[in-house]
């Protein structure tokens, strides 16, 4: 994409993701999900309902066995590894942090599941031009890619879309009044250096410009309000380990980020919008989904 470097990109990620994997795992789940959880029961476990996200994402994107899946930004590989194991998909998951691959991969060879999952640490646009995949997900990455890039990595994505395939996007945005504040410069600074937020109708308008169908828009801020105060609540429980592992300062850095992340999402100056599009195989023809009974399943649990 052109105003940003993927030099630049990669340094701007490892600084946040390459901290320490045994940092993270302080405070995530179990699968090391570092998104929104999707809380059914709404004083749920942290775990419970980060299991219930992955499966909330695989069944808005239509997942059958044997279709290819591309996760983009796919962290630590949750969404992959879960997708193939619960879905049958051929999951392959992209991500810019070298210490995301490499847990990624390990977790894949102890789960059994080479063949059938890959993770690797590339640029999504670094893959061939010809790649194509039936589904595509971007959970968490469109608050790295820079509003001014928005239609080139739209289009992107649609480029590797098959015909008439399904694309999830999952991300962070500002309210419609949003002003820059101390609390985004600090964020910027010292957490997210390439972090850029729009509000959820420039977003919109720039789907639709890349020739997107949008299908569905569903609002979770709420959610990630309660996310980010599990992951604080976690991790003041286990300072002592985090501040071994990482230091004073990127423990309190951490620990006021997801403090003031929570109040933002609690106070809805920022919001999480997942919005399911379509790539139309004409203006008349191809199928959508009618409704959304089909993504909750009767027994109340996805797993």
């Amino acid at each position: 994409m052109r105003t940003r470097s993927k030099q630049r990109d990669a340094r701007a990620i490892a600084h946040h993701y390459d901290v320490s994997n045994d940092f993270y795992a302080l405070f995530l789940d179990p699968l090391m999900v570092y998104t929104c959880a999707y809380y059914r029961d709404p004083d749920g476990k942290l775990e419970q309902a980060q299991m219930d996200k992955l499966d909330l994402v695989c069944r808005k994107l239509r997942l059958r066995p044997g279709e290819t899946l591309l996760d983009i930004g796919c962290g630590w590989g949750a969404l992959s590894i879960w997708a193939a194991q619960h879905h049958g998909v051929r999951a392959h998951g992209v991500t810019l942090s070298r210490a995301q691959a490499e847990y990624a991969a390990e977790r894949i060879r102890r789960e059994g599941l080479e063949g059938r999952c890959l993770v690797e640490y590339r640029d999504f646009r670094d893959l061939p031009a010809e790649a194509r995949y039936d589904k595509i997900a971007a959970v968490g990455v469109i608050e790295h890619v820079g509003i001014r890039n928005y239609p080139a990595f739209f289009g992107r994505v649609r480029e590797m879309l098959a015909d008439g395939g399904l694309y999830l996007n999952h991300g962070i945005t500002h309210e419609f009044h949003w002003k820059r504040t101390s609390h985004t410069d600090f964020l910027y600074r010292y957490v997210f250096p390439n972090g850029d937020l729009a509000g959820l109708t420039e977003t919109l308008t720039e789907m639709e410009r890349a020739r997107w169908e949008i299908l569905d828009v569903e609002g979770l801020r709420l959610h990630y309000a309660r996310t980010c105060r599990h992951w604080v609540e976690r991790l003041e429980a286990r300072a002592d380990e985090a501040r071994a592992l990482v230091g004073e300062r990127i423990y309190r850095t951490w620990r006021l980020y997801l403090t003031c992340s929570s109040a933002a999402f609690e106070g809805s100056s920022i919001g999480l919008y997942q919005v399911l599009m379509r790539k139309q195989r004409d203006r008349a023809g191809g199928t959508a989904p009618r409704t959304r009974e089909d993504l909750y399943p009767p027994e109340g649990r996805f797993a």
